[in-house]
C-alpha cells in the first residue's frame, strides 16, 4: 500500500479502484490478525481459569486445520513477496523518461505519448509544405518495430520528418478507459497532434493491425493526407480473430496473473531484461498495460472497430496515393492472406505499387531486399514520385 500511495506513476496506473481496493485490503488483513491474535488470547485465559495451565493438546483434526492454515499463509507470503517485487520493478519502469512530450487527452483522462523528429514546416520548389511520416505500428511498442527503420531512414535523408505515438497502453501512453475501438485510438491521436501544434500534410505508413488504426485516421483527415502505406497490414477480414473468444480468454487469464509479475521478475533475474526491453522493447508484450490495451482492442473488435473500418472505407478519398508492401512468406502461406492484401490495394483508386517482397517476414522491413523497397518507396511517396 505504500509503494503504490507513494509513486505517483503507480497511482495513475492504478486509479482510484486499484488503491481502494489496496487499502481495503490492508485494513482487512490487519483486523483479522487483530481478530486471530484476540481470540486466542481468549482461548489462553478461558483454559487457564478452568485448568489452570494452557492446553497445548489437540486433536488430529486441529492439526490438519493448522496444516491447512500453514500451507495458505505460506501461499499469502509468496504471493506479497512476488507483489512487491513486481511493483519495485514497475518502479523502476516508470523512471525511463520518455522522447517527446505526453499529452492530456479525452478531457483529461489519461495521457498518450507523441515524438516528432526533424525540423517541421520545410517547402517543396512548388511551395507546398513537405509530409511529414506519421507512424502506426502493430502489437507492441512502435519504438521496438517500424520506428527504428524509419529513423534510419530519416538519417538516411530519405524523408524529412516523421512522428509516431504510442496508442494507449503501449509505452509510455496511459490506458484508455474502456471500451476503446479504433477509431476513439484515431481521435485521440488526432487531439494529441492538435495540442502539439502539428498540422501536416501527413503520409500514413503502419504495419500490422497498425493498418486499421491509419485508415480510420485518414478518413477522418481527408485533406490533410498525403498518402498511405500498408506494410503487410491486417485486413478488415482478420477482425473476427483478433476478436476471437479464445483469445480474450487468454489475454483475461494473463491479465489475472500480471500483478505476480512471474515472466517480468524471470526475465529481469535471469535473462537480464532492463527497463527498456519492458517498456519498449522485446518484454513489453508482459506488462499489464499492454495486456489490457490488447483485450480492450478484442473486446470491441467485431463490433465497433469493424463498423468504423467499414465507414472508412466508404468515404476515403479516392484520390490519395496508396502503396501496399506484402510479406512474401506470408502471402505464400496463406492464401486468404494474399486476397486480403489484394484487397488492400483497392482502399484508393490511386494505387501506386503493390510489392510482394519475396523471403521478407511480416514485419517485411527486417529482411534486406524488404528494407531496401521500404524505403524506396516510403521515398517515392514523400518526395512526390510515386509513379512505377
Amino acid at each position: 500500500m505504500c509503494i503504490i500511495l507513494g509513486v505517483a506513476h503507480i497511482r495513475v496506473e492504478e486509479g482510484w479502484v486499484g488503491i481502494a481496493s489496496v487499502v481495503w485490503a490492508t485494513f482487512i488483513s490487519i483486523y483479522a490478525i487483530g481478530q486471530n491474535r484476540y481470540v486466542a488470547w481468549g482461548k489462553k485465559e478461558e483454559e487457564e481459569r478452568l485448568t489452570g495451565r494452557e492446553e497445548t493438546r489437540r486433536p488430529l483434526r486441529e492439526w490438519l486445520a493448522v496444516l491447512i492454515a500453514t500451507i495458505i499463509m505460506v501461499v499469502l507470503a509468496i504471493v506479497s513477496i512476488l507483489f512487491t517485487a513486481t511493483l519495485i520493478i514497475r518502479i523502476q519502469d516508470s523512471s525511463l523518461a520518455a522522447p517527446g512530450k505526453k499529452y492530456y487527452v479525452n478531457g483529461n483522462h489519461y495521457q498518450v505519448h507523441l515524438d516528432c523528429v526533424g525540423n517541421p514546416g520545410r517547402k517543396t520548389e512548388d511551395g507546398d509544405r513537405i509530409p511529414t511520416v506519421l507512424l502506426e505500428g502493430n502489437h507492441g511498442p512502435v519504438e521496438h518495430t517500424l520506428q527504428p527503420f524509419i529513423d534510419d531512414a530519416y538519417r538516411n535523408g530519405s524523408i524529412e520528418r516523421y512522428c509516431y505515438w504510442d496508442r494507449p497502453g503501449y509505452a509510455w501512453s496511459d490506458n484508455a478507459p474502456s471500451p476503446y475501438s479504433a477509431g476513439m485510438a484515431a481521435d485521440s491521436l488526432s487531439e494529441a497532434l492538435a495540442l502539439a501544434g502539428e498540422e501536416g500534410p501527413w503520409v500514413l505508413v503502419s504495419a500490422g493491425v497498425g493498418g486499421i488504426y491509419s485508415r480510420i485516421f485518414a478518413s477522418r483527415h481527408l485533406l490533410e493526407v498525403d498518402g498511405i502505406m500498408l506494410i503487410d497490414t491486417l485486413h478488415e477480414d482478420y477482425l473476427d480473430s483478433l476478436g476471437s473468444p479464445g483469445r480474450g480468454f487468454i489475454l483475461w487469464i494473463r491479465g489475472v496473473l500480471s500483478p505476480l509479475g512471474l515472466d517480468r521478475l524471470a526475465g529481469a533475474i535471469f535473462k537480464g531484461r532492463t527497463r527498456e526491453d519492458r517498456v519498449i522493447g522485446r518484454s513489453a508484450y508482459q506488462t499489464a498495460k499492454v495486456i489490457r490495451a490488447k483485450l480492450q482492442e478484442n473486446l470491441v473488435a467485431k463490433s465497433m472497430t469493424a463498423s468504423e473500418i467499414q465507414t472508412a472505407r466508404h468515404v476515403q478519398m479516392p484520390d490519395t496515393p496508396l502503396t501496399v508492401i506484402s510479406s512474401g512468406v506470408e502471402v505464400r502461406k496463406s492464401e486468404k492472406w494474399r486476397k486480403a492484401q489484394e484487397e488492400l490495394t483497392k482502399v484508393t483508386k490511386n494505387l501506386k505499387n503493390w510489392d510482394i517482397v519475396r523471403g521478407a517476414p511480416h514485419e517485411v522491413w527486417r529482411s534486406a531486399e524488404g528494407r531496401s523497397i521500404v524505403e524506396k518507396r516510403l521515398k517515392q511517396m514523400v518526395k512526390g514520385k510515386g509513379k512505377k
